[in-house]
């Protein structure tokens, strides 16, 4: 009972560490490119192994993220409780975490077909690559939203295994969207990322300007979105999913407040939690039915 208690309570941890909720972000857009691009449910094989590539990915994006940051989450009063400056979990078992989901997702990216094979290294250095750019970007946050946008592509590759042009409309959609909200997450961190020579949009721009700038992105992603009502000649319930979306990201942008960060996690995760599910219920209702 023992061993299976310490199992549980590791597993618990990663999934924290890693943040596994938030694969709500990127799952659905990756759902809906799959059916998409197999013009129906895709096969059970398919589903299977682009799922587990999705999820692999993403937890060794993120542990690596937790990685190459720690010492700037130890030294920030908002991040100091997470796991590695709390010493909850250890470096080399958070760096043994990384090679392992690296190492599922490119067996799992072979599994599909050989371009997913062929490109797996190249999204590891990708979404890897992240951690790096907040010390030298403020593009930081659209950088984010190109990492994440790898999922939906990645999803019609596993299907098709050919190149196409709507995968990247939908991917340009999740850059936006992500990009967009981040830089609202980014602005509880203004005077610790100028104190500490750290980049982003708020940094840059100040609040207001950091705000504008979101709106901006968030916008033309509601453009892409109607885009795509057109391209993929989609009905009246996916319009719906936009506009629920739409209602959504003004409630998200009108509860802003840096100085509570119970409702800045309220406008940066769970509101947007809700409108990825949204867009993907609503989209597939549309295809389906």
């Amino acid at each position: 009972m023992e061993v299976i208690r310490k199992v549980a309570s590791k597993t618990r941890m990663f999934g924290e560490l890693v943040m596994f909720s938030h694969t709500l972000f990127s799952l659905p857009f990756a759902l809906i490119s799959l059916v998409w691009a197999a013009e129906g449910i895709p096969s059970a094989y398919v589903l299977l192994w682009a799922l587990i590539a999705l999820i692999a990915a993403r937890n060794g994006a993120n542990a690596f993220n937790r990685l190459v940051d720690r010492k700037f989450d130890a030294a920030n009063p908002r991040t100091a409780h997470r796991h590695l400056p709390k010493k909850l979990l250890r470096e080399r078992e958070v760096v043994a975490f990384v090679v392992v989901n690296f190492a599922i997702f490119i067996f799992a990216a072979g599994m599909l077909n050989p371009l997913c094979l062929w490109l797996s290294p190249v999204a590891i250095v990708l979404i890897c690559s992240y951690s790096y750019t907040k010390r030298f970007t403020w593009l930081c946050h659209l950088y984010l939203g190109f990492t994440i946008a790898s999922a939906p592509i990645g999803a019609w590759f596993a299907v098709t295994g050919e190149f196409a042009f709507t995968p990247f409309v939908i991917g340009t959609i999740v850059m936006l969207w992500i990009g967009g909200f981040d830089i609202i997450y980014a602005t509880q961190d203004i005077e610790f990322d100028r104190k500490t020579g750290l980049w982003s949009v708020p940094q840059a721009f100040g609040l207001n300007g950091a705000l504008l700038i979101s709106r901006g992105l968030h916008t033309i992603m509601v453009f892409l979105l109607l885009f795509l009502f057109f391209l993929q000649d989609l009905g009246w319930l996916y319009l719906l999913g936009i506009l629920i979306s739409v209602i959504l990201l003004a409630i998200e942008h009108n509860i802003i407040k840096p100085a509570s960060r119970k409702r800045m996690n309220v406008a940066s995760y769970n509101l947007n939690q809700v409108i990825s599910m949204v867009i993907l219920f609503c989209t597939l209702a549309d295809y389906f039915l």
